[in-house]
């Protein structure tokens, strides 16, 4: 009922074009086979390329937006199997303390409810060290900033979530770190890549 009220009162804007009535609408995210990307060890799907609306959602979503995250959520439950736990490539506590939320995280918890999935928040951010605006060598460099802290993930096969796959270091230390913890990590699912990583 509240919810509803404040959607009368402020209506939710597209985080792409800003029209009113969804926070993300389908003119600007279509609904269309997902861009496919393989990591060193990993095989990452994707909604689409990094730039224009995706980017700009991706930001909402960094910015604690939790319309952006449920919409972004609904198109990535299509990604998701009700097998497989998903597993949100967690923010630094900095970063948390800044925004109030995790933004992935709050994205794959919608993902997973759609999908009929779990989610398993398996992973903590041990450096505080940011990607965005990193140089490509100093994101290659960045390694062993995760660590598993649930034992319950060995013997399971789990499945990453993020936001952007830009070199795909991150999600190769995170499943690093998974798989250091006995889990089997074979696939991948972000809202966006790279560009110059989408036809590789």
């Amino acid at each position: 009922m509240f919810a509803r009220v404040l959607d009368a009162v402020f209506p939710p804007c597209c985080a792409g074009c800003g029209t009113t009535k969804a926070a993300l609408c389908e003119r600007c995210v279509p609904i269309s086979p997902p861009i496919v990307h393989r990591t060193a060890t990993l095989h990452v799907e994707a909604l689409g390329t990094y730039g224009g609306a995706l980017r700009s959602a991706v930001v909402a979503l960094k910015d604690g937006r939790a319309d952006v995250a449920a919409a972004l959520g609904l198109r990535m439950a299509r990604f998701a199997g009700a097998s497989m736990p998903i597993v949100p490539v967690p923010t630094t506590r900095a970063r948390r303390r800044v925004r109030g939320c995790d933004g992935v995280e709050t994205m794959a918890t919608f993902a997973a409810t759609h999908a009929g999935a779990s989610i398993l928040c398996a992973l903590r951010c041990i450096g505080e060290g940011r990607q965005r605006g990193r140089t490509r060598e100093q994101r290659l460099g960045a390694q062993d900033r995760f660590v598993a802290v649930s034992p319950i993930v060995e013997g399971m096969t789990v499945v990453l979530f993020d936001d952007v796959c830009t070199t795909g270091t991150t999600l190769e230390d995170c499943a690093h770190a998974l798989r250091c913890a006995g889990a089997h990590v074979e696939h991948a699912f972000v809202v966006a890549i790279a560009p110059r990583r989408a036809h590789e």
